[in-house]
């Protein structure tokens, strides 16, 4: 093994030019959400009686993300409770819709009004018709966002019911999601769960006087069933909580004295039961409990209508179908029939979380628009709002592992297979390089110059993977680049990240049967140089160079080798002052660290937050409980800047800030409906062995 280079035990010049230089008050972080911009969500309506043609009605606009809708008892009450003045006189013929939208860049809960004199045999979107009205049903507190929306709203009365994920919980792990109240006269809002308890899904009584929810028993990593309990409190002020029903999810109210929910059975399939319960005396009570889904096909995420209490309407997967659909269960007169919804509609596409209208005369639920249907296209670059207070933009790019070009002006990305670059306004996309790409860094110093890996990704140690060399050509974009290979061997040689002075590289190999950290010569690769940074019978991986030369930051699982667990560790590039930065608890996973432009923080993605909603009432996610942080390189300061239930991941940091008003580029060509349902669903009656890190 060779010694270390010379320069590891010098002072870094580096960061004395950057202590010279103003630093600036904004930058952009760019990171990669899976399969998010594919999904395209709006909600729609049909008629809950059968017939001949059965015929939908899109109620959403199409901007951006559209789901988990409610239809409210009376619109026209619904405009006084948010001091509307409607400048139509007939109030009694609009229809509502509350629903949460990710259209401000962040989760939010709209409300529309539209008028219901419309024709359902002529299928005309409600955004067609002239009386829309459209509202944000809670503002912005100081002009910033102050809440993060998940699961299902609910308007009772002058109250909504939400879940938010806006403040922190008080151990890592542990979900953020907790249910708020909103008295909409005046905007107060109050927190219903208890401080230290997460909630999710929350369902109030037709009476308004109770809130059914879930917390979880305790989450170690789940990503099929959350382990949830039904407790039911007052929902004025969240009092007399109390659990009634063991081992449920996602309660929805026939009446005050009966509860549907769903839950995967002994038997291994999913299935809705239907609770009796007392809320006469001090406490809600448990009196009776039914299964009324019998094995032989998925049901879940049930509701109900107060005006038809025994017709259930369901989301299924039949060994008939590879879609998620809807279908309502009939149980009046005991007939217990089922009556296909949607597949009669839109059979090759997911349909989700269905709600009834008030007099239970249609169904909503939300699915993918498609191409066909009005909407915005998606974005290669989407700008999304963050609730941290620091002052750089925050961008998801349709892409993993973006890096930014030391002049700010394109970005490297993946999408496997192969490796793109982008301007940073999100213009003239182009292929690089047709491999299986993965990790994409810039030389600091020689122009045009990216490091990536070419091989398979998640492999062994002995996989077949070497870290490449990509030289875009300085005067045509459209001219072939020049590739070098850098490493020999193969062993999974991989994710390179240069030092700033340009003359060496750090990654990731497993050419000693553990993946450890190496540094080579950047140009000329391992033949002129290599060295030996870390070493031991664990996975050091994912390393990134700070920009002041002085660390090097890396995800490792040395502290339970092999366990799946991984936190972020820095050391000096001579192999001194080890130390680990963030942990997210036993089991917990943060990867996939970045420095900031002055060194002094990392952006990285981690469970630390748990989970968001309950997964089986969103599309296939590998890793339902990505969200992207910051983090002071002590390991203090951890701030969460994404709240959603998809998986973030791979972010980047650049000194440069992108202006969202710049960006936007749309996708083109691309099926808006390219997503899987839950694989855990696909095999029926089986419950699946799902790998560490798949899932809904």
């Amino acid at each position: 093994m060779k010694s270390p280079p010379l320069f590891f035990f010098l002072p870094s010049l580096f960061f004395v030019f950057l202590l010279l230089v103003p630093v600036r008050s904004t930058s952009s972080i760019v990171f990669t959400t899976l399969g998010r911009s594919l999904y395209g969500f709006d909600i729609f309506s049909t008629p809950t009686s059968p017939s001949t043609h059965q015929t939908e009605l899109q109620l959403t606009d199409g901007i951006s993300v559209n789901y988990n809708g409610f239809f409210p008892s009376s619109p026209s009450s619904v405009l006084s409770l948010i001091n509307h003045s409607s400048s139509s006189s007939h109030t009694d013929q609009l229809d509502a819709l509350v629903y949460v939208t990710e259209r401000s860049g962040y989760s939010t809960i709209y409300l529309d009004l539209y008028s219901s004199s419309y024709s359902p045999s002529n299928r005309r979107a409600t955004l067609e018709l002239p009386t829309r009205l459209h509202f944000s049903l809670l503002s912005p507190a100081d002009g910033r966002p102050s809440v993060s929306m998940k699961d299902r709203p609910s308007l009772s009365g002058d109250r909504l019911v939400f879940v938010s994920t806006h403040q922190p919980s008080q151990s890592p792990r542990q979900s953020w999601a907790a249910v708020y109240s909103t008295h909409l006269p005046s905007g107060s809002t109050i927190r219903l769960t208890p401080h230290g308890i997460a909630d999710y899904s929350p369902a109030v009584s037709p009476s308004g006087q109770w809130t059914a929810l879930l917390p979880p028993r305790g989450w170690t990593g789940e990503v099929q069933e959350l382990n949830t309990d039904i407790y039911i409190f007052k929902t004025i002020d969240g009092s007399a909580r109390t659990l009634v029903i063991e081992h449920g999810g996602w309660p929805c109210w026939a009446d005050d004295s009966t509860i549907y929910f769903h839950r995967r059975s002994s038997d291994g399939w999913w299935s809705v039961y239907r609770a009796a319960i007392s809320t006469h005396g001090n406490a809600p009570l448990l009196i009776s409990l039914d299964r009324i889904t019998p094995p032989g096909f998925h049901a879940f995420t049930p509701a109900v209508s107060a005006a038809a209490p025994e017709l259930i309407a369901v989301a299924t997967r039949r060994s008939s179908s590879q879609f998620r659909h809807i279908e309502l269960l009939d149980l009046r007169d005991g007939k217990n029939d089922y009556v296909e919804v949607t597949r009669v509609i839109s059979p090759k596409t997911h349909h989700f979380n269905p709600f009834f209208s008030p007099d239970a005369s249609r169904i909503g639920y939300h699915r993918c628009r498609g191409s066909r249907n009005s909407g915005n296209p998606p974005l290669l670059l989407e700008s999304i709002t963050s609730l941290s207070p620091e002052k750089f933009s925050l961008f998801r790019i349709d892409g993993s592992f973006p890096s930014f070009s030391p002049d700010g002006r394109q970005i490297a990305y993946v999408n496997l297979p192969g490796l793109y670059v982008v301007n940073s306004d999100g213009s003239n996309p182009r292929e690089l390089y047709n491999g299986n790409a993965f990790g994409t860094a810039w030389d600091w110093k020689r122009k045009g110059v990216i490091y990536t890996s070419d091989g398979p990704d998640f492999a062994v140690e002995s996989a077949e993977v070497d870290v490449i060399s990509i030289t875009l050509s300085e005067d045509d974009d459209r001219a072939e680049p020049y590739i070098k290979k850098l490493t020999t061997g193969g062993k999974n040689n991989a994710f390179p990240s240069p030092s700033p002075d340009g003359k060496w590289v750090v990654f990731r190999s497993g050419r000693s049967g553990h993946k450890n950290l190496y540094v080579m010569d950047a140009v000329e690769g391992e033949s002129e140089g290599i060295y030996q940074l870390t070493e031991g019978s664990w996975s050091d991986t994912m390393c990134n160079w700070s920009p002041d030369g002085e660390w090097i930051a890396f995800a490792s699982d040395r502290h339970n080798p092999g366990g799946g667990s991984f936190s972020i560790y820095m050391i000096h590039p001579n192999g001194t002052g080890l130390r680990r930065v963030v942990h997210s608890g036993d089991g917990g996973r943060t990867n996939h660290p970045w420095f900031s432009p002055d060194s002094a923080s990392l952006v990285f993605t981690s469970d630390y937050a748990g989970v968001s909603a309950e997964p089986i009432s969103n599309p296939h996610h590998y890793q339902p409980y990505g969200e992207i942080f910051t983090v002071k390189i002590d390991g203090s300061d951890i701030k969460r800047l994404t709240h959603n239930s998809f998986e973030d991941g791979t972010p980047t940091w650049s000194p440069f800030f992108l202006e969202p008003s710049d960006v936007a580029e749309t996708l083109r060509g691309v099926a808006h409906c390219r997503f899987d349902d839950c694989h855990w669903l696909s095999v029926p009656g089986r419950i699946n062995n799902v790998l560490t890190g798949t899932g809904c």
